[in-house]
């Protein structure tokens, strides 16, 4: 083994994670071709984690082709750390970002020209909506993929290399993942970012109805629904961009694209029980998830739209993913 390569992941693992304290790292690793989850997915301690053995692990897998993904975990909350994937960089992002109070503790260039930022907005978890409300709002701001600004989305862990085919360098190398900034502390001005995104995802105090006649709930059949929810997944290329969605973020893009188009309230929840994948999930009450899906999509987002343009997504690998929820980065 390469002891040089090795010494410098373990620094920069070690660096990363003292300017992103955390209890509890949530550690994914993606196989780049298959797009599936390595299995035995666990969340790691800083401790454990900067062990010389997991790192000779992680960096056989990364060898093997599998890109290394991280998350300060907080369980069924945000860990207080926002993610903004910016996937193609200004130079002065990251100084436009200081000047405004959103100081990153940590920046990492995922390859030539693309960069992730890590900003803690809060000591303490907060609650997803709010985490997801303000991702938006700062990916708004610097020019971030707004598809990765949700509650839960990974970073790449710097210190191995990207396996992205398309972010090989001009002699085919995959280029390594690295850390470009790393100074613990909360944004100076992440507190006053917090409270207009908390009053951005407060529920109608209006209840939306429950029951509908057939006249009224849109598509009546199972088949006619998944008809529209896959519609919206394959222009949005959902299974190419994420090997392993997030439903209930879809579930809500879904929601806000079928009230643009102006269906009613009851219409949209018929098609999120009827085609909404898996549904319902563990969600231990699929009524009450259903109305707070749709209450906050009936909301109009700040700044842009729910699914922004991309160039065309290469063609995906032949074999098919299996998985189900994440959310890895560039």
């Amino acid at each position: 083994m390469d002891n040089r390569g090795f010494w410098i992941t373990l620094q920069s693992i070690r660096r990363q994670l003292s300017a992103m304290p955390n209890e509890l790292y949530l550690i994914r690793l993606i196989h780049h071709q298959t797009h599936r989850a390595f299995p035995g997915e666990r969340l790691w301690t800083a401790e454990q984690l900067a062990n010389t053995a997991t790192v000779r692990f992680l960096r056989a897998r990364n060898l093997e082709g599998c890109d290394v993904y991280i998350q300060p975990y907080g369980g069924k909350q945000n860990a207080g750390y926002i993610l903004v994937d910016l996937d193609v960089a200004r130079p002065s992002v990251i100084a436009d970002m200081c000047a405004k109070g959103h100081d990153p503790c940590v920046v990492v260039q995922t390859s030539p020209g693309h960069l992730q930022a890590w900003i803690r907005l809060s000591p303490s978890p907060l609650e997803p909506a709010v985490a997801t409300a303000a991702g938006r709002h700062l990916a708004h701001l610097y020019g971030g993929d707004w598809a990765s600004a949700d509650w839960r989305h990974l970073g790449r862990l710097a210190g191995f290399t990207n396996q992205k085919p398309v972010r090989r360098t001009l002699d085919r190398y995959a280029p390594w993942v690295k850390l470009v900034h790393a100074r613990a502390g909360l944004a100076p001005r992440g507190k006053s970012l917090l409270q207009p995104a908390s009053q951005s995802v407060q529920v109608p105090a209006a209840p939306l109805p429950t029951h509908w006649t057939a006249a009224d709930s849109g598509p009546t059949s199972a088949e006619a629904a998944t008809a529209v929810y896959q519609s919206c997944m394959q222009r949005w290329h959902i299974r190419e961009r994420f090997p392993q969605p997030d439903w209930s973020i879809v579930d809500l893009w879904v929601a806000r694209q079928l009230f643009a188009q102006g269906k009613p309230a009851v219409q949209v929840q018929a098609i999120l029980r009827l085609a909404s994948p898996h549904f319902p999930r563990r969600h231990a009450d699929p009524d009450d998830y259903l109305r707070r899906t749709v209450a906050r999509a009936a909301f109009p987002s700040p700044g842009r739209a729910v699914w922004p343009h991309h160039d065309p997504i290469p063609a995906p690998p032949a074999a098919t993913s299996a998985c189900s929820n994440s959310t890895g980065g560039l």
